[in-house]
């Protein structure tokens, strides 16, 4: 089977390729989420997913596009963390295939800088004085004191993904 994914992000492909057999080809791709480069919602972060994945077919082809997509949501509790995956068919004869992860309530001073229009990658980099945290633990790593990293959360979201497009062909 070919894969088209939607990215670059190192965390987001090993999540892939946990996931994936080795006889599955994927084709991983820079594609535009279309939505904020910091999504604000639930709604938001599964659109970019989405997103991603469609644009990852259209890039470079394939039987099934993934799309990944880490946002945050505004909660009761607090501004959470979020993370969406999506899987789209190549001949589009069905919805797109969704899943989400791992939450958590960020601390207050991050949650302060998204609000004002940040990132969370450069706040997490801040924050920690390293460079590229998304590409590696992330904030679930940080906050989670290394127990969930973005491998783990992803591969977790990309499991929730491939089973249920194999119930999809077992059961149509």
């Amino acid at each position: 089977m070919k894969i088209a994914v939607g990215t670059t992000n190192e965390a987001k492909l090993q999540a892939i390729q946990n996931v994936f057999s080795l006889t599955d080809s994927i084709f991983e791709c820079k594609v535009a989420s279309n939505v904020s480069e910091q999504p604000f919602s639930d709604e938001e972060t599964i659109t970019g997913a989405i997103n991603r994945a469609n644009n990852a077919l259209l890039e470079v082809g394939g039987d099934i596009g993934i799309g990944l997509e880490g946002g945050v949501t505004e909660t009761s509790f607090g501004l959470m963390l979020c993370n969406w995956g999506a899987l789209v068919q190549a001949d589009n004869s069905k919805a797109p295939i969704i899943a989400g992860g791992a939450r958590i309530i960020l601390p207050e001073e991050i949650s302060t800088r998204l609000r004002n229009g940040e990132e969370l990658g450069p706040v997490m980099d801040d924050f920690c004085q390293k460079e590229n945290i998304r590409f590696h633990d992330g904030a679930i790593g940080i906050f989670t004191n290394g127990q969930i990293n973005r491998i783990l959360m992803f591969t977790q979201v990309v499991q929730s993904l491939k089973g249920q497009f194999e119930y999809q062909i077992t059961n149509s």
